[in-house]
Formats: structure tokens, sequence, C-alpha cells
């Protein structure tokens, strides 16, 4: 495996710098006005899985879970490119991607994160059931990563017209206490209520923004929903 070149923060600064640019062309779904955006928890948690990714590589790796993780990097930069569908099974090579790592290193942490990455993966394709289907098999070890996956069902199941479970993914994720994730998951609550006619609940969520995150992306925009509402 070539070496990467630069620091922690210069790559996951790279990373998320590629996949804002690309990935704000992409609809979040149906129930979200245009500027809400699919990959946008991908952006708000690339890095901190950067950081992730690089510590359990470096440290405490027995030989398969170093092989797994050599064997993904590949599968990462194409899913860093939104080249999605070659990140799944094709990323050039000669290695695997996701669904190879996640059969072939089934049990390591690199197969768990690549079940992550199918998800989004799949979720960005437009193949929902099966973006439920590796979201579900997951399991989030830290807090973060844990409102990303419910936030990515969130979305999923929004896109299948599922508003019931989206709403409850959606009201899972809006529940961390994190400066960057709660609002964002707010606003999409808020957007949810908006959209079915139900204003006082959506108020009430984007007072919530209004009142405790005044430094996020999302002020503006309850802001300015709150002064329709009034």
């Amino acid at each position: 495996m070539a070496q990467r070149k630069g620091n922690k923060a210069s790559e996951a600064d790279e990373i998320i710098d590629v996949v804002e640019v690309k990935g704000s062309q992409v609809s979040a779904g149906n129930f979200f006005e245009q500027n809400q955006k699919t990959i946008s928890y991908v952006l708000m948690g690339l890095a901190i899985l950067a950081a992730l990714y690089y510590g359990y590589k470096h440290l405490y790796m027995g030989p398969r879970e170093k092989e797994a993780v050599n064997a993904m990097y590949k599968a990462e930069e194409q899913f860093a490119k939104d080249s999605f569908a070659l990140a799944l099974e094709n990323p050039g090579g000669g290695f695997d991607g996701f669904l190879g790592i996640i059969d072939n290193f089934s049990g390591t942490k690199a197969a768990n994160l690549a079940q992550y990455y199918a998800g989004i993966s799949y979720l960005n394709l437009g193949k929902y059931e099966d973006a439920i289907q590796y979201l579900d098999d997951y399991s989030a070890n830290d807090d973060v990563t844990a409102v990303m996956k419910n936030g990515a069902l969130g979305d999923a199941n929004a896109e299948l017209g599922d508003k019931v479970k989206a709403m409850d993914y959606y009201q899972k994720a809006a529940k961390a206490e994190n400066e960057m994730l709660t609002p964002y998951y707010l606003h999409k609550v808020a957007m949810m209520y908006y959209a079915d006619g139900k204003t006082k609940e959506a108020a009430e969520q984007l007072e919530i923004i209004k009142n405790k995150y005044p430094d996020s992306n999302e002020f503006k925009d309850a802001e300015k929903f709150l002064s329709r509402f009034k």
C-alpha cells in the first residue's frame, strides 16, 4: 500500500473538501428543501471516521486487521470521489471493494466500517433497501457515528416514502448533543413536520436551533422559517 501524504488533519480536510464540492449536487429526499443534501452527514462525520481509521491502522492491530485496512484504502479513495459503484465492488488495482472487505474480513473493525461505507454508497446510488441493510449491520462504536447511522437510515426511509420510520431515525439523531450534527437533524425533523402541515411542532424544533445553536449552518434557515410562521 502506498504511503499517504500529510498528517491526520490535512488528510481528513482534503477528503471532506472533495466530498463537499461533489456532494453539494445530491438531493436528500422529497421532504426537504433543495439545499438539504443526502451526503451532508458524510461531510460532518468523515473527519472523525478518518481519525478513527488512522488510529486503529497504526495501533493495536493484529495481522488480519492490518491486512483488511490495507485492502480497503482503494475503495475509500473511490468513495471520496463519489464513485460509489466502484467503491462497492471494483475500486481498481486488484483491491477489494467494500463488499469484498465485508465478505473476506468478517469480524474485523475494517469490515464493520465497510458496512457503513457500503450503506452510504447504496444510499447515494438510490438503492435504499440495500442501504438500510448495510447500515443496520454497522455497529457504531462512538456517539458521532451512531448519530450519522441514524441520520442515514432516516434519509433512506424518507426516500422510500416511509415518513414514520424516517422521523423516528431523525429524532434519534437529533437527540445527540453535538454542535454540528444536532442542529442539522433538528432541522430535518422540523422540515418533516412542516411538510405535514404541523407548523407548531416544526416551530418547536426550529426554536431549539435558534436558541441553542446560533453558530450552526441551520440557524439562518431556522430564523427564516420562524418568521414565516409568525
